[in-house]
């Protein structure tokens, strides 16, 4: 297990399935991921699978609170390319349905994230995609982390009945 003060993180149990799989069809979460269908437990399984057969691209881990050892998140970098050395980050807070919080476990999380990903996996960059209407992470990732808006895509997300533009943005290792 990675380990901060407050949270830890470790690798992603079959038994969290079910809670992420909850938290991934919450509709104020679900809209800010790229994945929009209801998910149900079979898929959960499918993507745990895929995690694991892909181990050395997909890095996913549980966010557990170190008071009580609870689950309350996710995190991970995904689609890792060992050429140029990125990888996506995929991040959120599910307990009490915060998607991003207060209490320090996101802050957290994300430096640990950072850390592991530059300093462990020698990666040069990571990256993320955020719909313009995700402004909470917008802001968290770009103000606490200096994430840098890499690009613009127009018109790459349709929710509440009209287009949206989404930001690339990315943290180089070093800078």
């Amino acid at each position: 297990m990675i380990t901060g003060k407050l949270i830890g993180l470790r690798a992603i149990e079959e038994a969290d399935l079910e809670l992420l799989k909850d938290w991934r069809n919450l509709p104020s979460f679900r809209r800010n991921f790229r994945e929009v269908r209801e998910l149900g437990i079979e898929s959960q399984k499918r993507w745990f699978k895929m995690i694991y057969d892909n181990s050395m691209r997909d890095f996913m881990f549980g966010i557990v609170d170190l008071e009580d050892g609870k689950l309350i998140g996710a995190c991970g970098l995904l689609y890792i390319n060992w050429i140029i050395r990125s990888a996506d980050f995929s991040f959120y807070i599910g307990k009490d349905h915060a998607y991003m919080d207060d209490k320090g476990y996101a802050e957290e999380a994300t430096r640990l994230l950072i850390e592991y990903g530059f300093n462990n996996l020698n990666l040069h960059k990571i990256w993320m995609e955020l719909y313009e209407f995700d402004t909470t992470k917008y802001n968290f990732f770009t103000q606490k982390f200096n994430f840098k808006q890499d690009a613009l895509l127009r018109d790459n997300c349709f929710e509440d009945g009209k287009y949206w533009n989404s930001h690339i943005i990315s943290l180089i290792n070093g800078q």
